[in-house]
């Protein structure tokens, strides 16, 4: 069932925007961006949410739309995209969205024990996490989404209060009636004390919103459909990027290829370069000798720089003299790479440069576990009428479908044994890094367990003192006892010989 949205008149709408666009015309024309001004304009719903936020305090709603769209234009919050945010991190599975509550509010899953305090520079964090929501106002509509916080196997080196203080400041001060529930699953005992702090960061109304639960009592919360194997339930779904440009539709198509290609592990899982949608019917006749496309190189794709890009060609040519060939692209790693164009048709002896564009957050370290996949088929003279390529590629069935399959290095790599040797000095350099940012990262989370076993020998030591202190006191006290009990016994012997003379 989907939440409704509670009523705000259109006279208190206006009245704030009105409002807004008077000061907005004191101040000077670029401390908002364009976007944000243009949805301060036409967006009813946009204002609505401030006005529901603050509970219909015009005032108050103003000035939360100035704190939210100055932070905006600080941070570049409308600029932020695939191609300037750290990409290794987006995919690693930190943060995603998945799924939704029982109010059909999507959930954004943080899986906090991917997470370790300090292992990356905050200010790309905050980056990365500002994507996240950015993606999730679209795919929301405005609507509001639950926090799951999955806390299944989390330890102390885990907890990063300033994480979760940013996440909270997120809905309370710049994402207005955006947030339904904050869903903490599977909490260990020993983080409870953290989440006391976090209450006194939220306002009262939104202390009800946070959600204790586990294994037992998820399906509260979330609808069966929506319960990970991992949080106890069904559904088999396993995180892997799919890039913002893919369609709803298509991202359903990919994760259900994805699950099946789960349960036969043994083939290698190719998608479309142009990552759009991902489409092979499993039924189509196919080879993997190439039929008449000639692919250039013919088994490995070298990427060389250009400027700021790592970029490659390949060259498709139609070798047979009387049928025309249509031929398409897929990759292991859609988010990694831009395909111009992915999908064609060559007349006889035509040639095609297909241009591969890896993308700016996957430049660091190598490209050998890549792969790329070339499919052709020949095409009949009657069918070049009225062609239609993205419907030819999704019915393949009874065609003669050719595979052409290629690795990827970069310039500088070299090949032995058919594995990928990485030789140039500038890779050397990224992975001594890379290896050195491990390091540092292992070193803090050794100096805070260091820290906390120092504590705990702190308070095991005064224990200990206690201890020794709570027995020193009652052997005095039972020595004192006992000397008593013997005078008390020697004066009752004493009183006995005088009775019996």
């Amino acid at each position: 069932m989907t939440k409704t949205r509670p009523e705000v008149s259109q006279s208190d709408i206006e009245e704030l925007r009105k409002a807004f666009l008077a000061d907005l015309a004191s101040k000077p024309n670029d401390c908002i961006h364009p976007k944000d001004f243009e949805k301060v304009k036409n967006n009813d719903d946009w204002l609505r949410r401030f006005i529901l936020h603050q509970e219909g305090n015009i005032e108050n709603a103003r000035n939360m739309m100035w704190t939210s769209l100055t932070w905006r234009k600080e941070q570049n919050v409308n600029d932020i995209n695939e191609s300037n945010v750290k990409m290794d991190f987006i995919c690693m599975g930190q943060f995603f969205i998945f799924g939704a509550d029982i109010d059909n509010c999507k959930l954004l899953v943080f899986k906090c024990k991917k997470h370790t305090k300090n292992s990356i520079d905050m200010d790309v964090l905050k980056r990365c996490i500002i994507y996240w929501f950015e993606r999730l106002e679209r795919e929301c509509n405005g609507d509001q989404c639950t926090i799951f916080f999955d806390m299944e196997g989390c330890g102390l080196s885990n907890m990063d209060m300033e994480v979760i203080k940013y996440l909270i400041g997120l809905f309370k001060e710049y994402y207005p009636y955006f947030l339904n529930y904050i869903l903490i699953f599977e909490m260990p005992w020993v983080l409870t004390a953290a989440f006391k702090i976090v209450k006194t960061w939220l306002p009262e109304k939104a202390v009800e919103k946070i959600k204790f639960i586990s294994k037992k009592d998820i399906s509260t919360y979330v609808p069966a459909e929506h319960i990970l194997k991992a949080w106890g339930g069904q559904n088999p779904y396993v995180f892997s990027f799919i890039p913002d440009t893919v369609s709803e539709k298509d991202a359903d198509k990919i994760e259900e290829e994805k699950i099946m290609s789960m349960n036969n592990n043994k083939k290698v899982h190719f998608v479309e370069g142009s990552m759009s949608e991902q489409t092979a019917n499993n039924n189509a006749d196919k080879d993997t000798d190439g039929g008449y496309l000639k692919v250039t190189p013919p088994s490995i794709i070298t990427f060389v720089r250009d400027s700021n890009e790592l970029i490659s060609t390949l060259e498709l040519q139609n070798t047979d003299d009387t049928s025309h060939v249509s031929y398409k692209l897929k990759t292991t790693s859609p988010e990694k790479f831009r395909v111009k164009p992915s999908t064609g048709c060559l007349a006889p002896g035509e040639i095609a440069v297909v241009n591969v564009t890896l993308l700016p957050g996957f430049q660091l370290g190598g490209l050998s576990r890549d792969k790329f996949l070339v499919m052709s088929t020949p095409m009949e003279s009657n069918e070049l009428d009225n062609l239609d390529l993205p419907e030819l590629w999704k019915n393949t069935g009874g065609r003669k479908v050719y595979q052409h399959r290629l690795k990827c290095i970069q310039s500088g790599e070299v090949t032995k044994n058919g594995n990928v040797v990485i030789s140039t000095p500038n890779t050397v350099v990224e992975n001594d890094q890379n290896n050195f940012n491990l390091l540092s990262s292992s070193i803090s989370e050794l100096r805070n367990t260091q820290a906390e076993l120092k504590n705990s020998m702190k308070c095991i030591q005064y224990f200990q003192i206690v201890t020794l202190c709570v027995v020193l006191v009652v052997g005095v006290i039972l020595g004192y006892m006992a000397s008593n009990v013997k005078e008390v016994s020697q004066e009752d012997s004493y009183c006995r010989e005088l009775n019996n003379p």
